[in-house]
């Protein structure tokens, strides 16, 4: 497995997306949801759906691009087979990269979705179980 984000681990479909939005399952934690379901094709795929309303250009963007980087060095410990929708939400608390891998990996493990035994980089460890 690669660690690039490559185009077929992009979810792009509309038909796909809102299918996922009705029928997957979903786990939610403040800031955050996670729609999931098994895809049959042996690999993950992801997309990164904003709200209305969230910010500008550059505050979507960066959004996008914290999400993205974040999946990239997540995925190598993450079960295959599903699709997922990263649903974030506008909030108050600083938006900052290590914010969005602690909320994809508490996502993740609410979804069951991180193999087990699997040695998790730092950045998606809260700041307070950092050594």
């Amino acid at each position: 497995m690669t660690r690039r984000f490559t185009r077929i681990e992009h979810m792009k479909s509309a038909l796909e997306i809102k299918n996922l939005f009705k029928n997957g399952k979903k786990v939610s934690i403040y800031g955050a949801k996670l729609f999931f379901m098994p895809n049959n094709i042996g690999f993950n795929r992801i997309g990164f759906p904003l709200p209305r309303g969230y910010g500008n250009a550059v505050q979507r963007n960066r959004a996008k691009r914290f999400s993205r980087e974040a999946f990239r060095i997540l995925k190598a410990h993450l079960n295959t087979g599903f699709d997922m929708l990263l649903l974030v939400y506008p909030t108050s608390e600083n938006d900052s990269f290590r914010s969005r891998c602690v909320q994809l990996r508490t996502l993740c493990e609410k979804a069951e979705l991180i193999k087990p035994d699997s040695d998790l980089p730092v950045e998606f460890l809260p700041a307070d179980l950092k050594s």
